[in-house]
């Protein structure tokens, strides 16, 4: 028991050290975008979204069960405007937009 506590222990500390940036990125992965689309995105919502906001997006039952390369642009938009914030549809717009254009 105490050996796997000084296993387990670093492996917490390392999670708790993730930041927002990290975890939208990680979400935006498993959400099917290519870690360059995740990256880049990631990097310009960040700082215009809050805490909850973030979270909000993160939480998107439809993103777990289709994958967004499957998902046509109105789905993707649609899936975003259920969340009924325009702060978080019109950020997550510009990211999409703006990262689509300069790769």
């Amino acid at each position: 028991m105490n050996r796997s506590l000084v296993l387990i222990a670093p492996l917490l500390a390392l999670s708790a050290c993730a930041t927002p940036e990290t975890r939208l990125r990680t979400g935006l992965m498993n959400a099917g975008l290519s870690s360059g689309q995740s990256a880049c995105m990631a990097d310009r919502m960040v700082d215009r979204l809050s805490l909850i906001q973030l979270r909000r997006i993160a939480s998107l039952k439809n993103f777990q069960k289709e994958r967004i390369r499957d998902m046509s642009v109105d789905r993707f938009l649609h899936n975003i405007r259920s969340l009924e914030d325009s702060e978080i549809l019109a950020v997550t717009t510009r990211a999409a937009l703006s990262c689509a254009i300069l790769r």
